[in-house]
């Protein structure tokens, strides 16, 4: 006699509607932080722009801090790939284009700017913690290969590198509100090699 037939467990759906969803909220949380700043945050213009409910985000992430923090994080999961081009130069040159693309993308650095001055808020300190602490990780290894292949001295910290080669890229447009010019990210570089270069 033939079994029953079972019936079948529906299959988990990777994404689908509730991460469109999810993406368009952070990118309108983006959107109206760099047209109105963080004091013109309102769930309701972020909804309104989303094409979803006021209860769709209040279910999700319950306060505005809590939306800025999400969208932060979010930023930390882009999928920059770490340089790989067998020379540091290379390496640093692709490091610091991505830096520049990323933080002059409409809204972006207004973002950054919010999270900083939100960071008594802990979960928006935590992204915003969470998004540096990824950036350094990954591209710590770019600075170790250049170690192991004598570019750089034995005693250079990764990170104290990717900073130098960071920190006037995003003081310049931050805080500076100037253009990261070609000229300006060729500076950088040179400025990093030398000062981290082994001492014959």
């Amino acid at each position: 006699m033939d079994q029953p037939e079972q019936p079948t467990a529906p299959r988990k759906r990777t994404g689908g509607r509730s991460a469109r969803v999810r993406q368009s909220i952070l990118a309108a949380t983006v959107a109206q932080i760099a047209e109105h700043g963080l004091e013109g945050l309102t769930i309701s213009e972020v909804a309104e722009r989303a094409g979803v409910a006021e209860t769709t985000i209040y279910r999700r992430w319950g306060t505005r801090t809590a939306l800025v923090a999400d969208a932060v994080g979010d930023l930390a999961a882009e999928a920059n790939p770490v340089p790989d081009t067998g020379t540091l130069r290379g390496d640093l040159q692709q490091l610091a284009d991505q830096i520049a693309h990323l933080i002059s993308q409409p809204g972006i650095a207004r973002l950054l700017g919010s999270a900083l001055a939100l960071s008594v808020d802990a979960d928006v300190d935590a992204a915003r913690r969470h998004f540096w602490n990824d950036r350094f990780e990954r591209t710590s290894q770019v600075i170790t290969r250049a170690i192991d292949r004598g570019e750089l001295a034995l005693d250079a910290d990764p990170r104290e590198v990717v900073e130098t080669l960071a920190a006037p890229l995003y003081f310049r447009l931050l805080v500076g509100d100037r253009p990261l010019d070609g000229p300006f990210i060729t500076r950088c570089i040179d400025n990093t090699i030398a000062r981290y270069s082994p001492v014959d």
